[in-house]
């Protein structure tokens, strides 16, 4: 399940990365996705088609980012615990120690 999951965020990641370069820069000469698209559809629908993509392949890739982080901390067999879940106690007779310095002689 997890390598499936994998490999499909791998091929999100990739698609969203061409759909992104595809797209018509707006502020300068670095899309190259710009013009008509060989005049199957108009500047202004290509952009919309693209920009909807790009919406629907990051929410598909958000949605297994989210996914996989799920997965990995619900591993079964391992005992690891967070630093929120581990107290630091210290008593109130300990002082705080500062960085040692060395002295010359």
């Amino acid at each position: 399940m997890e390598t499936v999951l994998l490999l499909v965020h791998l091929f999100l990641a990739i698609a969203l990365v061409i759909v992104v370069l595809l797209q018509k820069s707006e502020g300068g000469a670095l899309g190259i996705g710009g013009g008509t698209m060989g005049g199957l559809v108009s500047a202004r629908g290509s952009g919309s088609l693209l920009t909807k993509t790009t919406g629907i392949i990051a929410g598909f890739f958000i949605a297994t980012s989210l996914a996989l982080a799920i997965l990995a901390g619900n591993m079964s067999g391992e005992t690891t615990k967070s630093i929120v879940d581990v107290p630091v106690i210290k008593k109130a007779s300990e002082k705080p120690t500062g960085p040692s310095v060395p002295l010359a002689k």
